[in-house]
């Protein structure tokens, strides 16, 4: 009988520590998931910030704001924990001061961009798709000129990012443009 109550007690510590554990995960996979906490490191601060203040995801007529971890971090559990351990490589750097200038920051942008845009291109802008859904759109009510550019991406099987770089940051995809002699439309 004993025996049986201490198994029951180890038991029910073992549930509440796992719960304890999960808990804390999460709080802190969502603190890390908010602007404050983005914007805390000087590298984001004085760049990228300024940048997406004056875009359209952080300021517009209907109010809804995206900010970094709706475009940067992917809903799903498993993706997002996967991005979080990428991530932690920025936390690393900043750290080291890796990118504690604007000039070592502008120095690393490009390539850094490039690194979010194949990530986006590999998962088919899932983070885009979660706020902008093709069956929402009303390709009748945009220009005609994005009309014709939504209908032929669908056709060439053409992700968001392929065309839509630089829209909350720097549009340093012209940068690459420059290098390669590619073109990028941006709408």
């Amino acid at each position: 009988m004993l025996l049986t109550r201490r198994k029951a007690y180890f038991v029910v510590a073992l549930l509440l520590a796992g719960a304890g554990l999960v808990t804390g995960f999460n709080v802190v996979l969502e603190k890390t998931n908010t602007l404050e906490f983005c914007i805390s490191c000087h590298s984001m601060a004085s760049t990228v910030y300024p940048e997406y203040k004056q875009s359209s995801h952080y300021l517009n007529r209907t109010g809804v704001r995206a900010e970094c971890a709706d475009c940067h971090v992917p809903q799903p559990f498993i993706p997002k924990i996967i991005a979080k351990l990428k991530a932690s490589k920025d936390v690393y750097h900043e750290m080291l001061g890796s990118v504690d200038t604007q000039a070592a920051f502008e120095a690393k942008r490009l390539q850094m961009a490039q690194r979010v845009w194949q990530t986006m291109k590999e998962t088919d802008s899932r983070e885009c798709r979660s706020c902008h859904t093709e069956s929402a759109m009303q390709l009748s009510l945009q220009k005609r000129r994005a009309q014709v550019q939504h209908r032929d991406a669908e056709k060439n099987n053409e992700t968001c990012i392929d065309c839509h770089k630089g829209i909350a940051h720097k549009p340093v995809h012209k940068d690459q443009e420059q290098e390669s002699g590619e073109v990028d439309f941006m709408l």
